[in-house]
């Protein structure tokens, strides 16, 4: 058998191509901005996570600019051995202190936070308890960390607290969540979880990449949005959102970050955080404590595109977040909607099976602090259009209205 039999046997993306509706990894030609360039063709942005707008932010740049120049584009070795910069050290100080935690590490991804993290701290005599709709690197990392691994229902807390009742103490045992799920745009019940460690007497991971500098008074996240800051163990974050950049964190009890640091291969085999990422990432954070109206002016827009949307007639399910996705039904539809969406001028994101349960696709869509009511009232007659045309609303919408 070749192992290279299952390349031939793939044809979905090349069915996808042939019916014209295959779009991903589509080229843009300019910055993550509410409007964005490709192939000539102006789209405003709904499939960005560049939350804050900050990814094009000119003192953002600058401040990029300004470390190429002195550290040069690469570090050219890991974290472990000649790979860290003053840069990272101070990056690291500077999220411990806006993150409230003793210290803190950074990754050259977020996918590599979790995967060194949680093959890290699992061995095989422990049991990790995941919600069912936790992103994918946090399935992987549990994976390569060994333990058992148990998946409830997604928000579902009592058929987690019925999986947890069936395990023992002698066990390790941890629950790692997402803060806020990136396709459905919902929240975790971090207070029913932060019950649960409690009365079981084990640790909580939450994974706010989607949630850093969008939740919370300051910014902080999921776990400040709730008032949980002191109940939870450990919380992850990525650059690649809010943040301007591209890496990862995670912060904690300083004991428990010197081993991550010293036994997450993800980090101790990997070529270090660009110099530039790393000051865009300092200059960003500067900015989110800086400008909290910038956070003020993203969830003016998210509200008032959850409120738009679901007057169309779109389900938008338990969106609570900035990302709002609309369920749409088949896979084929999900695709065409899209195709049709980015002739009438929006660029959206297909989710599909198995991402998502068959039946079940969604178009999801994300909003920026620096959309003006503007962008959103263009890319909603655009919506409303191509709803309409695939039937998706229209009688709804008339019941509701």
């Amino acid at each position: 058998m070749d192992v290279f039999q299952k390349c031939r046997d793939y044809t979905r993306a090349e069915s996808l191509r042939d019916a014209g509706v295959y779009h991903y990894f589509r080229r843009i030609a300019s910055a993550q901005d509410p409007v964005v360039t490709i192939g000539g063709k102006s789209l405003i942005m709904l499939g960005s996570n560049n939350y804050l707008g900050l990814a094009n932010h000119p003192e953002v740049k600058a401040a990029a600019s300004r470390a190429v120049e002195q550290y040069g584009t690469g570090c050219a070795g890991s974290p472990l051995l000649n790979g860290t910069l003053e840069l990272h050290a101070e990056l690291e100080h500077r999220l411990a202190s806006f993150m409230q935690r003793d210290a803190a590490v950074i990754f050259s991804t977020g996918f590599q936070v979790n995967l060194g993290v949680l093959s890290a701290l699992l061995g095989r005599r422990d049991i990790v308890f995941l919600d069912n709709l936790d992103h994918a690197c946090i399935i992987d990392g549990a994976r390569l960390g060994l333990a058992k691994m148990v998946k409830y229902r997604h928000n579902d807390m009592a058929d987690l607290a019925a999986k947890l009742a069936r395990t023992s103490d002698e066990n390790g045992r941890f629950i790692v969540v997402d803060g806020v799920f990136s396709m459905e745009g919902d929240l975790c019940h971090l207070p029913e979880l932060v019950e649960l460690k409690r009365r079981h007497d084990l640790r909580l991971m939450v994974d706010d990449a989607h949630g850093i500098g969008v939740l919370g008074q300051h910014g902080r996240g999921t776990v400040e949005h709730f008032g949980l800051e002191s109940e939870v163990d450990l919380v992850m974050g990525t650059f690649s959102k809010s943040l301007a950049g591209v890496g990862g964190f995670v912060c904690g009890d300083r004991y428990v970050i010197d081993f991550i640091r010293h036994n997450a291969r993800s980090q101790i085999f990997s070529a270090s955080m660009p110099p530039a990422s790393a000051a865009a990432v300092l200059k960003a954070l500067e900015i989110v404590e800086r400008e909290p109206e910038r956070r003020q002016r993203l969830w003016e827009n998210t509200r008032y595109m959850k409120q738009a949307l679901d007057s169309l007639g779109y389900d938008t399910g338990e969106a609570a977040s900035p990302v709002i996705p609309m369920v749409v039904g088949d896979d084929f539809t999900a695709y065409h909607m899209v195709a049709d969406l980015h002739e009438e001028g929006v660029f959206a994101n297909p989710v599909v099976s198995p991402a998502v349960p068959a039946g079940r696709a969604m178009i999801r869509t994300s909003y920026m602090a620096t959309h003006t009511r503007e962008h959103l009232d263009q890319a909603l007659r655009a919506l409303e259009v191509v709803g309409r045309r695939y039937g998706v609303i229209g009688a709804k919408a008339k019941r509701r209205a």
